[in-house]
């Protein structure tokens, strides 16, 4: 990897206009037996369950997707993943575009014992703290499912902060989804307490409760000054009822819940057990009312320029 490819940016907040910084939010600890990062906004654990949750993951959506992103990408030279997990995404866009320079960043590196290819480069890094690298970088600039890792008021200046790294006619595009009750519908009793729970604890680290992320993919894309924006609504099946892809939804949902179920039981009062007992009915409830979950996916290109 050439040495100008990288510069490290200084400071505690992103250059980019937003207005949040790291301790404008107390962090209250996490208590469970998992591993959490106690000095992220992150809600989940880091830890090898979640590695094997995250691989799921990955697989589920590009199962919904039918393939790993929606951008119309052609022959990207440099692509970014932004918040890579276990870098699966990343991996299989150096495979697929083996002249291309892949590059995942995250807080830290998940442990993995699969090869990776020659072109796939892993980088510690926070896009809360300013990406790692010079202004019009990459083609492709990816970014999936930090719902749970950015603050709400720190979203705008995320975004352009991935629009600072893009090379001018290159894209962005954003994954999301919310854990408001009003994104699963039908939403029955059981997900009500258990997305309450999930909201209130994510709402104590600045998470966004609501939704309003999903819904302001397009205009932070906006804002950031990307053009050609479109956006695509998901609405995956939870549960048997809905097929395999019902039952990857489900799977992955109940193994995120019971991720945050000891946090949860510490923070209102309750034995860890019944959680999961809620968590349990609530799953038994998407196949009784056929509940569907909603995310989207945003993509926008960033003008060239002159």
């Amino acid at each position: 990897m050439p040495w100008w490819f990288f510069r490290r940016r200084g400071g505690s907040a992103l250059s980019t206009g937003t207005s949040w910084r790291l301790g404008d939010v107390a962090l209250p600890r996490l208590q469970g037996r998992r591993r959490y990062l106690q000095e992220q906004p992150y809600l989940l654990p880091k830890d090898l369950g979640e590695v094997n949750r995250l691989d799921f993951q990955h697989y589920m959506f590009r199962a919904a997707l039918r393939g790993n992103y929606l951008a119309p990408i052609e022959q990207p030279r440099r692509i970014l993943d932004v918040g890579c997990g276990t870098g699966r995404w990343a991996i299989e866009l150096a495979q697929q575009f083996p002249q291309a320079e892949v590059i995942g960043v995250d807080v830290e590196q998940a442990k993995s014992t699969s090869r990776t290819p020659s072109n796939y480069r892993f980088v510690r890094g926070d896009v809360l703290q300013g990406l790692p690298f010079e202004e019009n970088t990459f083609d492709f600039v990816h970014q999936r499912l930090l719902l749970l890792a950015i603050p709400l008021a720190a979203w705008p200046g995320v975004v352009q902060e991935l629009a600072r790294v893009t090379a001018p006619g290159g894209w962005v595009e954003l994954l999301e989804t919310s854990i408001s009750p009003n994104d699963f519908v039908p939403c029955g009793p059981a997900m009500q307490q258990l997305l309450s729970w999930m909201g209130q604890l994510a709402a104590l680290r600045g998470l966004d409760a609501e939704g309003v992320v999903m819904r302001s993919l397009e205009r932070y894309l906006t804002e950031a000054g990307l053009v050609n924006i479109q956006s695509y609504p998901l609405e995956g099946p939870m549960g048997d009822w809905g097929g395999r892809l019902g039952s990857l939804v489900a799977l992955d949902f109940k193994e995120g819940a019971k991720a945050v179920s000891g946090p949860i039981a510490a923070r209102f009062g309750r034995s860890e057990q019944e959680v999961l007992a809620v968590i349990e009915q609530a799953s038994q409830e998407w196949n009784a009312l056929q509940t569907c979950g909603r995310s989207k996916v945003v993509y926008g290109q960033k003008p060239f320029t002159g």
